[in-house]
């Protein structure tokens, strides 16, 4: 059976107050044994002497009967069992028992040790030495007393006694007293003190319990308890009761240790959902690389193809433009054939134009960078596009940041790549709405911004990883495709990137990001 703290607590002080308390109460009991032997013989010692000087005067005068009466007066107190006078021979002259007078004591009995110790006879010897404790033949406890009679000048100087001179002796008076009295005082003594001790006992064990659970018990609980709620995952309670020994202690630093818990517990969790952030925004970020990885890749092997195809092209295409316009100005040329030949040298043209756009876009025309204010290029290329009709009902806000710092570039590539960029938002408004144009450092101070934003039709999620694709375009019957993905070569070529945001029905914003050193890697 498993004992709680408090039977433990209980069990383990009981033991050690009743082995405490019963060897303080054998001590006790021993203490007091011994004194009232010690005043038992006394008062038998005092017993003795009072009979020898009470019957001295008998003695002297040899009157037996009278000091024999005295004896038997005084032998016929309340616990006294027995008075004898005993000569120095160990003849018992005289004896409250009739039936003993006469008879002869061994000298190695009880009464006599006290004197016959050894060869000689002791004539002196303490009370202690004198008295004896035995038990007679019903089992009752008595203490003797012996007590001698020595002979005085007055004894043998008497012309009434026959004592010599020499003798030092001459008998023992011996006082039996019984014990009963003293051993019943001894059993009351220790049964009130086994009641006591039982009683002190059970105050000290229902005080030690109520302390124990008051002190120790209640606040260990509340402190197990709170232990399970921890364990548990709560972290919001605390330990309630306060107290200002060690359990008080303890309930404070179990509260400081919850409360650190919980901060730790929240910045893991801020933590972790930071770290989920910026695992979504690297990945995000990669995504992005890998998309403008596979795009450089893509426009590398399609600027070579077209690059041969446009060659291939560029000759035929030559010749018959040359020979288109000499047979157009040739005089004997039938007026009726002259519309179709200049239809002819118009389209050439048009082909001219773009197998040009074709070789542009597969070339990679050497940069002449210098250092250019971002804000003065956008200036110059709205200059150029925002007299067109295009333009007309298409309100401009322009949003410049002030004193962001040069940019290393190329101007006249960086002003082509933002006319394609404002004459695309442009067509995508279909002739009203508001074009957007702003500017600014990046927050990590190492680039800077240009985007440009129209409130045209958007362009659908699918089409947006195909916009700077060669030869992919919104419109239906208007533009090769190419603009973009010149843009996109131009931006890539100075380190840059260029990124789109569109939302159909809202509208769309490009942005072009250039390094402000002006690097050469492409991305």
């Amino acid at each position: 059976m498993r004992l709680n703290l408090i039977s433990k607590l209980t069990l383990a002080t009981g033991v050690i107050l009743v082995v405490a308390m019963t060897l303080f109460a054998w001590l006790r009991i021993g203490s007091l044994k011994r004194l009232l032997m010690e005043e038992s013989v006394t008062s038998a010692d005092n017993l003795s002497e009072t009979i020898v000087r009470t019957t001295h005067y008998q003695m002297l005068d040899n009157d037996l009967p009278r000091v024999f009466q005295m004896i038997t007066e005084a032998g016929s107190q309340k616990g006294i069992q027995r008075i004898r006078m005993i000569s120095k021979d160990g003849k018992i002259v005289f004896s409250t028992r009739q039936d003993e007078i006469g008879t002869l004591v061994d000298k190695k009995a009880a009464a006599c040790n006290m004197c016959h110790t050894g060869n000689e006879p002791l004539l002196n010897a303490t009370s202690m030495n004198r008295s004896r404790i035995f038990r007679d033949g019903t089992g009752k406890e008595l203490l003797g007393m012996a007590k001698g009679i020595y002979n005085e000048p007055k004894c043998w100087a008497a012309t009434c006694h026959f004592h010599p001179r020499s003798a030092r002796i001459l008998g023992v008076l011996d006082v039996t007293l019984s014990l009963e009295y003293m051993n019943g005082q001894l059993a009351a003594y220790r049964n009130k003190t086994i009641l006591q001790t039982a009683i002190l006992l059970g105050l000290l064990a229902l005080s030690l319990t109520f302390f124990t659970m008051k002190l120790v018990t209640r606040p260990l609980r509340q402190l197990l308890s709170h232990t399970k709620k921890l364990a548990e995952g709560d972290l919001g309670s605390s330990v309630m009761f306060q107290s200002g020994d060690e359990l008080g202690e303890l309930a404070t630093s179990f509260n400081t240790m919850t409360v650190n818990l919980r901060q730790a517990r929240g910045e893991l969790e801020e933590w972790a959902h930071t770290l989920e952030a910026k695992v979504g925004e690297r990945t995000r970020e990669l995504k992005q690389m890998q998309a403008q990885l596979i795009r450089s890749e893509k426009l590398a092997a399609q600027g070579e193809l077209v690059a041969g195809i446009a060659h291939e092209i560029n000759n035929p295409l030559t010749g018959i433009l040359v020979y288109a316009s000499l047979i157009t100005s040739d005089p004997k040329l039938h007026d009726d054939l002259k519309p179709d030949l200049e239809i002819i040298v118009r389209e050439t043209q048009r082909c001219a134009g773009i197998v040009k756009g074709l070789l542009d876009f597969s070339r990679e025309t050497p940069l002449q960078k210098k250092p250019l204010e971002l804000q003065q290029v956008l200036e110059e290329a709205l200059n150029l596009v925002v007299h067109q009709t295009l333009f007309h009902d298409i309100v401009i806000t322009r949003r410049y940041a002030v004193d962001i710092p040069p940019v290393m570039a190329d101007h006249n590539q960086i002003e082509q790549v933002f006319i394609n960029l404002l004459l695309n938002a442009g067509q995508a408004m279909t002739g009203s709405g508001e074009l957007t144009v702003s500017t600014g450092l990046l927050s990590d101070g190492a680039s800077l911004f240009a985007a440009i934003g129209d409130s045209g039709c958007g362009i659908p999620e699918e089409q947006l990883v195909k916009i700077f694709d060669p030869f992919f375009t919104t419109k239906e019957q208007q533009g090769t495709g190419l603009g973009l993905s010149v843009s996109y070569g131009i931006i890539a070529n100075h380190g840059g990137k260029i990124g789109v945001e569109s939302i159909v029905g809202k509208g769309t914003t490009f942005t072009v990001v250039l390094p402000l050193g002006g690097a050469d890697e492409k991305p």
